[in-house]
């Protein structure tokens, strides 16, 4: 998303022309074409701190960046906060009312906007939108060749089961041949397969179609949530990449002097991942009791010894928003080799998974044959 400053004679800032030049893969998946999304977020922020930094006014910068926008959903989004600015509203209070933008972003703009440092906040909220999106990015990438795999697998087994195993149970059926258990289980499982097999993908696709609306249910997404974080490498995957944002989002607030209980409160108010949330909520608490911050970090198994001592250390030093921008950049880091150590190692273990199942098959339906022929010889 990019826009035109010919008309305004100020400063002229240089953007990145992302929209049109960027490639597929990096661009974010959105479902449902969802009103400004993490993406719209990321360029909003970058280019309103770019036009503030110029020196262009705040009401000119909202009219240019809604005029570049392409969905109609974002113009009218905009056109109404930029109407509410005129109306004397500040930009936090705009924002505030609009449900797509959430505590965090808003209690970050109106410390910016307190202290003369709207430019700076709104380039801080654009890098962390920009990293949030990256990870983002980087958990599809991971996932997306082993998703099809998978599938592939999947979609293989399945068609074994409902078509080349009953043409052998024919064969086995005619010539009356007394059946090893194996073959007796790989029978029953494509007996099964044919008599459901349409009532399990309908389920499947259900299932798909409204995750958006179990998304909402709170005991749903706990569980969701609980789950993922105890998945082999993919639950510690996703860990670092919450703990990469939480670091980031303390990093933000830190630097823009909000206090620490009130920091933790408003990430887990932004970062929708439960077992964080609800540490998080535990955190606050010892906090308000009186407990470092190290200390309540440390009663929780999410976070790991390295964050807890440097914390410490931030403690001990008054460097907390420099200790967390160091373990935000650590976090990153991981992240971006783990997403490719995810993917080699994914890939081998589920070809390994299918030589199997397609083993087991073949050697189920063979044993009998073999069987046969030596009778028959």
């Amino acid at each position: 998303m990019g826009f035109q400053l010919d008309n305004i004679v100020t400063q002229r800032p240089v953007l990145k022309e992302e929209s049109e030049k960027t490639s597929f893969l990096k661009k974010e998946i959105v479902l449902f074409n969802k009103a400004f999304s993490n993406k719209v977020k990321e360029d909003f922020y970058i280019e309103l701190s770019v036009l503030l930094k110029a020196g262009i006014s705040l009401k000119d910068g909202l009219e240019l960046i809604q005029n570049s926008q392409k969905k109609k959903q974002n113009q009218e989004i905009l056109n109404i906060i930029s109407n509410n600015i005129v109306s004397g509203q500040s930009l936090s209070e705009a924002l505030k009312v609009q449900k797509q933008f959430t505590d965090y972003e808003y209690y970050s703009i109106k410390i910016g906007e307190e202290t003369g440092t709207l430019f700076q906040v709104t380039e801080q909220l654009g890098s962390f939108f920009s990293r949030k999106n990256e990870q983002r990015r980087n958990l599809i990438s991971a996932l997306t060749y082993p998703v099809i795999i998978l599938s592939t697998a999947v979609l293989v087994v399945a068609f074994m089961l409902r078509f080349v195993v009953p043409m052998f149970q024919d064969i086995f059926t005619q010539q009356n041949v007394e059946l090893p258990a194996i073959t007796k289980l790989i029978i029953s499982a494509s007996e099964f397969v044919g008599d459901y097999g349409w009532l399990i993908l309908l389920g499947i696709l259900l299932l798909i179609v409204s995750k958006s609306f179990f998304n909402k249910k709170k005991r749903f997404k706990q569980f969701k949530d609980t789950v993922i974080l105890k998945l082999p490498f993919i639950g510690n995957f996703v860990k670092l990449i919450y703990l990469s944002q939480f670091t980031q989002a303390v990093s933000l607030l830190t630097a823009s002097k909000v206090p620490v209980v009130n920091s933790i409160q408003l990430v887990k108010q932004m970062i929708d991942f439960y077992p964080l949330q609800h540490a998080l909520e535990s955190v606050k608490q010892h906090i308000l009791k009186g407990q470092s911050l190290s200390k309540s970090l440390s009663q929780h198994k999410l976070f790991d010894n390295k964050m807890i001592a440097l914390v410490k250390v931030a403690e001990e030093t008054n460097q907390t928003e420099y200790i967390f921008d160091r373990l935000n950049m650590q976090y990153n880091t991981q992240v971006q080799q783990q997403s490719k150590m995810l993917s080699t190692i994914m890939e081998p273990f589920i070809i390994l998974i299918v030589g199997v199942l397609v083993g087991v098959i073949l050697i189920a339906m063979y044993l009998p044959m073999f069987k046969l022929s030596s009778v028959m010889g």
